[in-house]
């Protein structure tokens, strides 16, 4: 067996003790080796781990460190990943990549330069029905493909994750945080934008970033995409279609096991614990050369589309 993979994460917020910890925690071929956090008493449920106040500092230490999943708020991850890949180490990115295209492309661009992996965890490139809809697209299930929507209706964060109503650490409100995921999900299925717009605004709430976000993305051959979503109902939508000319594929709820195909149901659940299989993946693509499910390169076309959206405001 290899050896395995040494993991700094940065944060430990919400989503990484949640899912990216028990992640790294369960993959057999990696292993926790510590975090950077402004609270290392937080670390302290995670014994045998170390705990560094700052990025550069535990680069600088003697621990093993292979690889680094940034969990910290967007305005940190172009710095963070810049740093770490320039120092040798390979990069797994929450979402989105970054505050603007710019710095994403930044990203991508120091990763090429030092020869290490860079990924996104968009992890719902590696739902089994999102992969599925792919392979049937390309078959011709439904005919020629022209038109996608994406909805996810919602309520606002918890105040545990606030710093996304914060411009000045999120980007944005919901079109940064859950249309992302719907955006890379139209474009892992269509490939790269070639137009996109929307709108943005606060229907409800009274915040510093939007409340609802309504984006248009267009693709070659004519495929349209519409991605919803909003922190102001109460009436919660996780929805997804693609319509083609002989037929559609409803992949409705998007977090459910069910796709909809003009030949029936197929039930194709994904993993508990969805950031597994992006840990599992990108494990696999430093140790066996396997490809990237969300490579750098592929995951800025969504900051592209959000600058779009954010320029015509």
């Amino acid at each position: 067996m290899c050896m395995p993979i040494h993991w700094l994460l940065i944060g430990i917020g919400d989503i990484a003790r949640k899912r990216v910890i028990p992640a790294i925690l369960t993959d057999p071929r990696s292993e926790l080796t510590g975090f950077v956090t402004r609270d290392p008493h937080k670390a302290e449920a995670y014994p045998g781990t170390h705990a560094w106040p700052t990025l550069e500092a535990a680069l600088a230490s003697d621990q093993k460190i292979d690889a680094v999943y940034i969990a910290s708020p967007v305005v940190f991850h172009a710095s963070q990943a810049i740093a770490a890949l320039r120092a040798g180490k390979h990069v797994l990115c929450e979402k989105p990549v970054a505050m603007n295209y710019a710095e994403a492309a930044s990203i991508v661009e120091a990763a090429n330069a030092s020869g290490t992996l860079f990924g996104v965890s968009y992890y719902r490139r590696l739902y089994p029905k999102l992969r599925r809809a792919k392979e049937l697209i390309a078959a011709g299930a439904i005919g020629q493909p022209l038109f996608a929507e994406g909805i996810y209706h919602g309520w606002l964060e918890s105040e545990e994750r606030g710093w996304l109503r914060d411009p000045a650490l999120a980007g944005g409100g919901p079109l940064y945080d859950v249309a992302s995921h719907r955006i890379d999900a139209a474009n892992f299925l269509f490939g790269k934008p070639e137009r996109a717009t929307g709108l943005r605004s606060n229907a409800l709430h009274d915040l510093k970033v939007e409340d609802s976000a309504t984006v248009l993305i267009g693709y070659a051959g004519g495929v349209h995409a519409v991605v919803d979503a909003r922190w102001n109902s109460r009436v919660a939508r996780d929805e997804f279609r693609v319509i083609g000319t002989e037929g559609a594929l409803d992949l409705t709820p998007l977090n459910g096991p069910d796709i909809h195909t003009p030949q029936g149901v197929e039930s194709l659940p994904t993993a508990a614990n969805t950031h597994l299989p992006a840990i599992e993946n990108f494990v696999a693509a430093i140790l066996d050369g396997a490809a990237l499910a969300c490579p750098g390169d592929e995951a800025i076309w969504t900051d592209w589309v959000t600058e779009q959206v954010m320029r015509g405001r």
